[in-house]
């Protein structure tokens, strides 16, 4: 009768575990990647001068190109997280663009991500001021960033 008794708040603890666990489950955050992962260090094997080829064997496919002020390629990514039940949120957001010249060479790469609420390129440690190539940033990170 004992060992009755045992396994029947065994089974008990189990199922009520169970039913808990949805709960318990809430409680925790969870993390997501979206877009384009850039590899560590993979910015460093595409120096100045670099052609266009190894550019995309390097970064692979860019999520866009542009050709606002000469040809721009465009990587974009965002880490989000959803705690519980509240909706998804970006976390992080960034837009690393390399730059071209008119004989297809790399002139200068970016990593651009928003900080104090302004377009910043974390490379050059600048907040871009004025013209189209803002607008077309403030635009991918306004558009790829709404959910």
């Amino acid at each position: 009768m004992g060992h009755r008794s045992v396994r029947r708040r065994s089974v008990l603890a189990i199922v009520g575990i169970l039913a808990l666990s949805p709960l318990l489950g809430g409680c925790f955050t969870q993390n997501y990647q979206r877009g384009y992962v850039l590899a560590e260090g993979a910015l460093e094997q595409v120096p100045l001068g670099a052609p266009q080829e190894q550019v995309l064997i390097t970064l692979g496919t860019p999520s866009t190109v542009a050709t606002v002020s000469g040809e721009v390629f465009y990587y974009i990514s965002a880490r989000t997280e959803q705690t519980a039940f509240m909706p998804e949120k970006i976390i992080d957001q960034r837009v690393v663009a390399v730059y071209f010249d008119k004989d297809r060479r790399v002139t200068r790469l970016a990593n651009y991500g928003v900080q104090d609420g302004k377009v910043f390129d974390y490379i050059s440690r600048t907040t871009p001021t004025s013209g189209a190539e803002l607008s077309y940033l403030s635009y991918i990170f306004k558009i790829f960033g709404s959910k």
